[in-house]
Parts: C-alpha cells; structure tokens; sequence
C-alpha cells in the first residue's frame, strides 16, 4: 500500500476557488483502479492549510494516476492558484496494526 500525505499552505481565498477541481480530483482519482482514497481537507482551525490523503494499491497505480486527463486538469487549476508550500510524504507500508485496546 502506497500512503500519501501532503500539506499544502495555500489561502482560504484561493482554496475556496479551487474546491470544484478538488472535488473533480476527488472523484476522478476514486475510480481510478487503485485507488484506495483520495481525500482533500481544508484545517477547521487553519483555513489556509490543505491536507491530502492518498491510498494506492501499488506504485504502479500511482504512476498511472499521473498520467491521467484529471491529473493534468487538477494540475492545471493549482497553476492558476499556487500554494505558498507544500510538504509531502509519499510511504509503502507492510502491515496493517489494528488500534491497541
């Protein structure tokens, strides 16, 4: 399982202006095969700040979604409003835990 999360630092403005890409994003990037999640959430206590959440199956997968119409469209309206920064992680996880009681 391939696990993204990215951080963006960015304007309530310009997130708002951008949140029908981030649902196009949403789910053009859910029916993709693959695709496990694929989450955008804008901070309650930060406005500003946009976190991304993805799962993919494989590296494979995720490669794939890269290449995508949705992708380049997505990438196209970020253009339009770049964040102030972004952090990223991209992780391969093994195995899954379950929550200790």
């Amino acid at each position: 399982m391939i696990v993204i999360t990215a951080i963006v630092q960015s304007s309530a403005a310009d997130i708002e202006a951008l949140r029908p890409a981030l649902a196009e994003m949403e789910n053009a990037s859910r029916a993709e095969d693959g695709c496990h999640d694929y989450t955008f959430l804008q901070e309650v206590g930060n406005p500003d700040v946009l976190r991304i959440n993805e799962k993919w199956e494989s590296m494979e997968a995720l490669q794939a979604h890269f290449a995508t119409p949705h992708m380049a469209k997505f990438n196209e309206a970020m253009g339009a409003h770049p964040p102030r920064s972004m952090d990223l992680s991209i992780h391969e996880l093994g195995k899954k835990l379950e929550l200790p009681s």
